[in-house]
């Protein structure tokens, strides 16, 4: 790993960390009192809103931390810890957190480009997965990987929506500007996907062997 991928790969883990930590502190009591909550009453009336809401924030921020060591060398080199891993980061994303987010779109009150941005996100995201885990299942590492690399990209959106909320707010108009709500529903995974499309484009051109 090069100096400069080692760092991005530190702040990345870092804001991964922050994010899942500072979610468990925040809803950890299952009391419903957060001002994220507050607006969503409508939503949590109907009886389905929070049972989704727990399974994907709970879902999200366990693999997130779990599905960041699977890019570690030391971690796929112990290839018990690796499947271990990869079981719940599989298991966390079709059971829990993909299925909790598509309830919470149904919810959402921003328009039909912000939904149609997460519906198109979250079923990307349960595709790379499934097909990541089967290409495993039937031996094939070289797709596996590129699958996973895919699926983590829509994991991390998760930490790139907050960071664009983050900043829009302090220094833009914040996120009930209009269209601004629109722009970073697809700014924090899009971007995400073609840097990864780019990472196995580069893999694939540096393993080919020269004619």
């Amino acid at each position: 790993m090069n100096p400069v991928t080692r760092i991005l790969w530190y702040v990345g883990f870092f804001w991964s960390l922050v994010l899942s930590v500072g979610t468990f502190l925040q809803y950890y009591d299952f009391k419903h009192h957060s001002d994220f909550l507050e607006i969503k009453q409508q939503a949590v009336a109907t009886g389905w809103y929070l049972p989704a809401f727990y399974c994907h924030i709970i879902g999200s921020s366990i693999i997130l931390i779990t599905g960041f060591f699977q890019f570690s060398e030391k971690v796929r080199n112990r290839i018990a810890l690796h499947r271990l891993l990869g079981k719940i980061y599989v298991s966390g994303i079709l059971f829990f957190a993909a299925p909790g987010a598509y309830i919470m779109t149904i919810f959402i009150n921003r328009g039909p480009w912000v939904m149609s941005s997460f519906l198109a996100q979250n079923t990307l995201w349960i595709i790379f997965t499934l097909y990541g885990w089967i290409c495993i299942v039937k031996g094939n590492v070289a797709d596996h990987v590129k699958m996973m690399r895919r699926s983590y990209a829509l994991a991390f959106a998760a930490v790139t929506l907050r960071l664009y909320i983050w900043l829009l707010t302090v220094f833009g108009n914040g996120v009930h500007f209009e269209n601004n709500y629109i722009i970073i529903a697809f700014l924090s995974w899009v971007p995400n996907l073609l840097l990864v499309e780019w990472i196995n484009r580069k893999k694939e051109r540096s393993t080919e062997i020269p004619a």
